[in-house]
């Protein structure tokens, strides 16, 4: 007998395995996309911290200027993580502010 029939499955019937899914379903579209602000030296603290709280949901202007601070000290920061589509939206509205931005990233 041969180990498939050994494991209750009929002989020449292979078993499928199914991974876990990482990513929702169609091209790409699900996961998690990271929305990147980088460093620059033409933008202001305040108009990074105006613009990511007038852009992104959840970012108060308080929030705005310790992300700026971050960006500032650290070179870039993640602004925010969700879907593709969304993320896009919010990458192209600071990038249209005139915010320094990184290419969106999967992760």
């Amino acid at each position: 007998m041969s180990a498939a029939g050994s494991r209750g499955y009929p002989e020449g019937v292979a078993q499928t395995i199914e991974k876990p899914r990482v990513s929702g379903p169609g091209s790409g579209l699900g996961g998690n996309w990271r929305v990147i602000v980088r460093n620059d030296d033409h933008n202001t603290f305040d108009h990074v911290a105006r613009t990511l709280s007038r852009f992104i949901p959840g970012i108060s202007l308080a929030m705005g200027y310790a992300i700026a601070d971050m960006i500032h000290n650290t070179g870039q920061s993640i602004v925010w993580t969700g879907m593709k589509e969304t993320a896009e939206l919010y990458w192209e509205q600071l990038r249209d502010s005139g915010l320094t931005m990184a290419p969106l990233e999967q992760g």
